[in-house]
């Protein structure tokens, strides 16, 4: 039996996953593990190669011909590595952001990171976040979080992002692309995103990273102990 658990994390674009996932993680002394980021690092490489987006077969050629590794910052955060290449910042740019959604309805990208992702969760102390963990790549994880909140607060938040980038777009603008990433996330036909039966919904509209932290610490411990 496995000393520590993994954490299976699951929401929607801007629903604060990654920011969760990361301070929970370092709080923990987990390992951080953003499966988006691999559907972002295929995506990038689709993208400087000219690759229709609407080429599933296309893209899961390509995801299996390329290179990703996901490498533990200094600031409990992820570096990560595209054939070698640090694409930590590339992979959050907004034209990424537009077409990720896309890509990761490609059957034969998901089958292959998801295998991917299951065998960087295998000795546990993992915490992690994506759209289908707790459903789809780790369905036996003991603690499960569904985290929301409401889409005028998603894109504030993704606003703000782009914003310190130096990239501005209107509230509205961000709204909507928010709502049709929901749209395509939630209707694919492999892997959509949905709420694991057994998971914990959370919607962090009104509460801080460090409260939201709180709540899923809570969960922890009893797991543990039964570990």
């Amino acid at each position: 039996m496995m000393a520590k658990p993994y954490i299976a994390i699951d929401g929607p674009a801007g629903a604060g996953k990654s920011t969760v996932a990361r301070a929970l993680a370092k709080k923990l002394g987990y390992i951080y593990i953003d499966t988006g980021a691999m559907y972002r690092a295929v995506t990038l490489m689709a993208l400087r190669e000219g690759i229709d987006l609407r080429d599933q077969d296309s893209l899961s050629q390509l995801a299996r011909t390329v290179s990703i590794e996901l490498l533990p910052d200094y600031d409990g955060g992820l570096k990560v590595l595209l054939n070698g290449d640090d694409v930590s910042g590339d992979i959050r740019s907004q034209q990424v952001s537009q077409n990720v959604s896309l890509v990761a309805m490609a059957p034969g990208v998901r089958k292959h990171l998801v295998e991917l992702q299951r065998a960087m969760a295998s000795r546990g102390g993992v915490v992690m976040e994506g759209r289908d963990i707790g459903t789809v790549v780790l369905p036996e994880a003991p603690v499960k979080i569904f985290l929301t909140a409401s889409h005028q607060e998603r894109a504030r938040r993704r606003r703000e992002e782009l914003a310190a980038k130096g990239n501005i777009i209107a509230q509205e603008q961000m709204e909507k692309e928010i709502m049709i990433r929901d749209q395509i996330d939630s209707t694919r036909a492999t892997d959509p995103l949905t709420q694991a039966a057994d998971a914990i919904p959370i919607d962090s509209t009104s509460f801080s990273v460090n409260e939201v932290v709180g709540m899923i610490m809570a969960r922890i411990p009893a797991v543990e102990e039964r570990s």
